[in-house]
């Protein structure tokens, strides 16, 4: 039987990128390379035609009008049926979805539970990447290893991750912290994980979060707060 994989693409005024995202992703209900795709945009409030350019493109459109990326993320995971795998992408074209083969093989070989796509070991353009980004992966990923024995590159969004493991991670954070929370729970549980190299271009407009002072402190913030959050609960425990 092929292998089903949801992908959740949380979105928010990407018109001019989100038909290039879904154009480069694999069709919505066909077979390929043993693979069967589910298609979800989560429309997390936007103001122009994003979710009607993804219907128009075959893709499942979810409505959360309540900003969050993570309740973004968590409203795709409500529409879920059950797949095999979950997969996240942007959907404001930095990140190169015809890479999704390369985060599936590891789990389809049976060697991880959960995959991240690394921006830090793969290529980037220049600039793509900001410095308050790259300094903030160092430092975030530099305490993940001490206060938890896991070694990650990168906490970038494209990423993948069995159904099962997910459901087990309880998720529940509604914005920044969605990425770090996932990963140190997968590391505090157990979860076999792996890293792949993944490219990585400059975004169609500006970013909600690096592209601003306040969202780089804001979610800066909520990152290392996740990280020391749940450390403290495992020493409660």
């Amino acid at each position: 039987m092929a292998l089903s994989v949801s992908v959740i693409i949380p979105v928010l005024d990407e018109e001019d990128a989100i038909g290039r995202v879904l154009g480069d992703l694999p069709d919505p209900g066909r077979v390929e390379d043993g693979v069967v795709y589910d298609i979800i945009v989560v429309d997390n409030g936007s103001t122009d035609r994003t979710p009607a350019k993804a219907a128009e493109m075959g893709a499942r459109v979810v409505w959360e009008p309540r900003r969050g990326y993570g309740r973004a993320c968590l409203a795709g995971l409500a529409a879920l049926d059950g797949p095999d795998v979950v997969l996240f992408l942007d959907g404001d074209y930095s990140d190169y979805p015809e890479e999704v083969a390369a985060l599936l093989a590891p789990i389809r070989e049976q060697n991880a539970d959960l995959v991240i796509g690394s921006r830090v070991l793969g290529e980037r353009e220049a600039g793509a990447l900001l410095p308050q980004a790259r300094a903030g992966n160092k430092l975030a990923t530099t305490l993940i290893k001490l206060l938890y024995g896991v070694r990650y590159t990168d906490l970038g969004p494209f990423r993948a991750i069995r159904y099962t493991s997910l459901l087990q991670l309880h998720m529940a954070d509604t914005d920044f912290g969605w990425t770090v929370e996932m990963q140190v729970k997968a590391a505090r549980q157990g979860l076999r994980i792996a890293e792949v190299p993944v490219r990585y271009r400059k975004r169609i407009g500006r970013s909600k979060i690096s592209g601003t002072v306040i969202g780089t402190v804001r979610a800066g913030h909520k990152i290392l707060w996740t990280i020391f959050r749940h450390a403290c609960s495992r020493g409660a425990k």
